[in-house]
């Protein structure tokens, strides 16, 4: 139970931290916060990962409810899913940024940490639905503990980098932030393949297409 639970709380917090694309969503921040003072970007950074932990706890638990009430199988879900991840993690290879989440808001927002900061900056749709999947795979209790837990600690590590952005930004330049956006494309998309080819072999052999 121990071994699965750190095995589960290892894996589950690099997935979880190269599906929020940190190096995008710093640079989001920058530009979002720039010329405000240190005191509101803290408090900014603080709602903005409580909203996205809120959100994703409510996905991570969600998947297996969602699937039974729209009638549809995990691994249907799988292949749609890590399609849609697939073609966030070429926006982010071609371009350093998620096609969904490019743009700054034209008008002055009240508060930009649940919007556009925490959704869809930090969660954005190919985020929400591989969450869904990640968290309907796990069952055993230690598995669900230390994916849950894989989860915070991944915005935890979010929540650090943005607070250092300012220091990041110097000492790697927007080009060495957008590099880096890329590279976590490059890994985006073989998370990407993985679920879809889980989803494919599995519907393959629920539909008793190949012997088993």
């Amino acid at each position: 139970m121990i071994e699965l639970f750190f095995s589960t709380y290892i894996s589950s917090s690099i997935r979880f931290l190269f599906l929020l694309a940190p190096f995008f969503v710093v640079t989001m921040f920058l530009a979002l916060t720039r010329g405000l003072p240190a005191d509101e970007k803290t408090a900014i950074i603080r709602r903005a990962c409580i909203s996205a932990l809120v959100l994703g706890v409510i996905l991570f638990f969600a998947g297996p409810l969602l699937f039974g009430a729209i009638g549809i199988t995990l691994n249907s879900f799988r292949i749609g899913a890590g399609t849609l991840l697939f073609l966030t993690a070429i926006s982010l290879v071609n371009n350093g940024t998620r096609s969904h989440a490019t743009g700054l808001p034209d008008d002055n927002r009240d508060d930009i940490a649940v919007v556009p900061l925490a959704i869809p900056v930090m969660i954005g749709p190919a985020t929400i639905g591989a969450i869904l999947v990640y968290g309907a795979e796990l069952k055993q209790v230690a598995a669900v503990a230390g994916g849950l837990l894989g989860l915070v600690s991944s915005l935890l590590i979010l929540a650090v980098l943005l607070r250092l952005s300012g220091y990041l930004e110097k000492a790697m330049g927007k080009n060495g932030l957008n590099i880096m956006s890329k590279i976590s494309g490059l890994i985006l998309s073989a998370m990407a393949a993985e679920i879809v080819l889980t989803g494919l072999s599995g519907f393959i052999a629920a539909s008793g297409l190949v012997a088993r």
